[in-house]
């Protein structure tokens, strides 16, 4: 493998955990971000002429670490912070001379970008750029924005993090359950984004769907009781179950109702049902806990073969309650509609305020079944065509432009 694509490779699988691992002792993002980007271009310089290293992530580290102690030299930033690099270091040699992997420094990461100066708002999309490496345009996406106002907010929450002097420090113990539910919403936005890619395997975020899971196992770690946090995991694995099954062979897009139950993977939803089972023992009930619970029924057709409905549709109303978010409200109106008919589907879809599901692809996608069942031909067309035009993967795509040639 040449030099270039190595490096390529390794940006993609290790920028979080570079960026964690320094960043959890220097606590300034703004220059651990410039370190680790100034030692991939000395790695573009020089690795094609010296050759790939045995450990191109140690290299890195190594690389962005020197910077670092450069830049304390330079500015004098701390007192401590010439001591702590130097320390980190020696972690970093011994580390690179052995066959240890630099640990995971990511979950903790997460919790520092909870930082109580950073707006709520934000937090979870500073995550989700800088721990977890997804482009701006992605988050946009997962927070239906445009990608420039997404660029434009995270680019003014670091000014604020360099300018304030913002320190990276972790939660007390009490505090970290008010900081959670950001870094659930960080880890459940980054495996809908794998999610989005599942008809590759290969593709880097499809590995981002499996990163998410192996932290939300971490986080399960950290706090095993949480019941949230056992939902997130049921919930992921119960999707991730079903990845298999949403294309056939020749890669055509599969619908949850029309997939194989076979091909689905049933100690992945065992696993699901289990964490479940202890969520629901704290008798609190949340968010994530719900959503599982949803996918949960929809898995049990694995052994009834038939889809409950109502309960789904009951399962919706209680989400909303709780988060009325737009994916909840477009799921309810499909389970509504699956239960007790089209045209009380339609309602609820079409009571959603339009300037909210402009871009909404899914809003779209159902508009276009719903009406394709109603016989309303010319409003299925449009709604078809609106969905494909959201659509990113071609799978999907193809799939509508199906359904939508069938009216």
């Amino acid at each position: 493998m040449e030099a270039h694509q190595v490096i390529e490779q390794t940006a993609r699988n290790a920028y979080g955990r570079l960026l964690s691992y320094l960043a959890v002792n220097w606590r300034d993002l703004q220059a651990v971000e410039d370190a680790i980007g100034d030692a991939f271009l000395a790695a573009l310089e020089t690795w094609p002429k010296i050759g790939i290293p045995d450990k191109p992530e140690a290299w890195l580290v190594i690389a962005a670490r020197r910077r670092l102690i450069d830049r304390a030299r330079r500015t004098r930033v701390s007192e401590s912070a010439l001591p702590t690099l130097i320390a980190m270091s020696e972690d970093t040699q011994r580390l690179a001379s052995s066959n240890t992997g630099f640990p995971d420094e990511r979950l903790r990461m997460m919790f520092l970008c909870t930082h109580p100066a950073i707006d709520p708002a934000m937090r979870t999309p500073l995550m989700l750029q800088t721990v977890l490496g997804i482009d701006a345009a992605r988050i946009a996406s997962a927070f239906i924005v445009k990608p420039s106002t997404m660029s434009q907010r995270l680019t003014r929450v670091k000014a604020k993090i360099r300018t304030e002097r913002i320190t990276f420090e972790l939660p007390d113990a009490e505090e970290i359950p008010n900081r959670l539910d950001s870094v659930l919403e960080a880890i459940y936005a980054a495996y809908g984004s794998g999610w989005d890619e599942a008809a590759s395997a290969d593709s880097p975020h499809r590995r981002l769907a499996e990163e998410s899971i192996y932290l939300g196992r971490l986080l399960l770690q950290f706090n095993p009781r949480e019941p949230e946090v056992n939902g997130l995991l049921a919930l992921m694995l119960h999707c991730e179950a079903r990845a298999g099954a949403r294309h056939d062979e020749e890669g055509n897009y599969i619908p949850l109702s029309q997939q194989n139950c076979a091909r689905w993977e049933q100690s992945l939803i065992l696993e699901a049902e289990r964490y479940l089972h202890i969520a629901s023992q704290a008798g609190e009930i949340g968010r994530f806990q719900l959503m599982a619970a949803i996918q949960s029924v929809h898995a049990q057709r694995l052994w009834t073969g038939q889809t409950e409905w109502e309960a789904i549709a009951q399962l919706y109303e209680g989400l909303i309650r709780i988060s009325p978010t737009l994916g909840a409200l477009v799921g309810r109106a499909a389970a509504v509609a699956e239960a007790y008919g089209s045209e009380r589907g339609i309602a609820l879809l079409e009571a959603i305020p339009s300037a909210e599901v402009v871009s909404y692809q899914p809003y779209w996608a159902l508009a276009g079944h719903l009406y394709k069942r109603m016989q309303r031909k010319e409003d299925a067309h449009l709604a078809y065509s609106r969905a494909i035009g959201l659509s990113t993967d071609i799978s999907i795509r193809q799939f509508l432009n199906r359904q939508d040639a069938e009216i």
